[in-house]
């Protein structure tokens, strides 16, 4: 159900008043659902901005732990991560924010499915069109040659650039699999029905993170998913 959030705030049970703050970097797909996800649940939190080029804080903030975003610390708590493919952060918030709502027991094994895909294929195309773009958006020599040499650690030596020239070919990709949550979009208001689930959160982060600054765009034929992407920022539990 769609609510005031002014409204939902003043009724918020005390776990929501406790201090939250996520660490994040701003455009990515994996801190994206989260931030969105605890808005439409009406909670109120603070976000601290970590450089892609420089986790000195992340690693601090974990002991050494970790150095992936996002990271959640909630009245003194701080949580992370336990795999690469592992989705705590997103349970916790669904136990202490969302009242089970995120991962309904009768979509698990679906949900399963569909987070696998998105973040394993979907979110590998995606990625691919944003970061040439945010390398020319950064001016700071340190940080340009940062941010290569973690994408290059990664994927190769003059990767960047490989995706820079292979644009047009990846975001072709991008769209065919997209595609599938276009058609599923015409009939239903979310991925599975009425309300977002997780797997709504996790697409909203993808995308939000291919669109991030507007560098670039869904096309006149994803009418559905920016249909349902206005739906996803209007929507509170």
């Amino acid at each position: 159900m769609h609510g005031n959030l002014g409204a939902v705030c003043k009724h918020l049970p005390s776990r929501f008043l406790m201090s939250l703050t996520i660490y994040q970097m701003e455009y990515s797909p994996f801190c994206i659902p989260i931030t969105a996800a605890l808005r439409a649940c009406g909670a109120e939190f603070a976000t601290h901005e970590i450089p892609n080029w420089d986790r000195t804080e992340l690693l601090r903030l974990t002991d050494g732990a970790y150095y992936q975003v996002p990271v959640l610390v909630h009245d003194g708590r701080t949580v992370i991560e336990s795999s690469a493919d592992s989705e705590d952060i997103a349970h916790y918030v669904d136990a202490h924010f969302a009242g089970g709502r995120l991962f309904p027991a009768r979509f698990d094994g679906l949900q399963q499915i569909i987070n696998e895909f998105l973040s394993d294929d979907v979110e590998f195309q995606t990625f691919r069109l944003i970061d040439p773009q945010n390398l020319d958006h950064l001016t700071d020599p340190v940080a340009r040659g940062l941010f290569l040499r973690h994408k290059e650690r990664k994927f190769g030596r003059g990767c960047v650039e490989r995706w820079r020239c292979d644009a047009a070919q990846i975001r072709a990709e991008a769209n065919r699999l997209l595609e599938r949550f276009e058609i599923t979009l015409r009939h239903s208001a979310f991925l599975f029905g009425d309300a977002p689930v997780y797997s709504d959160f996790l697409l909203f982060g993808i995308l939000g993170n291919l669109t991030y600054r507007n560098w670039n765009r869904l096309s006149a034929a994803q009418a559905a998913l920016v249909k349902w992407r206005e739906a996803m920022v209007a929507f509170r539990y």
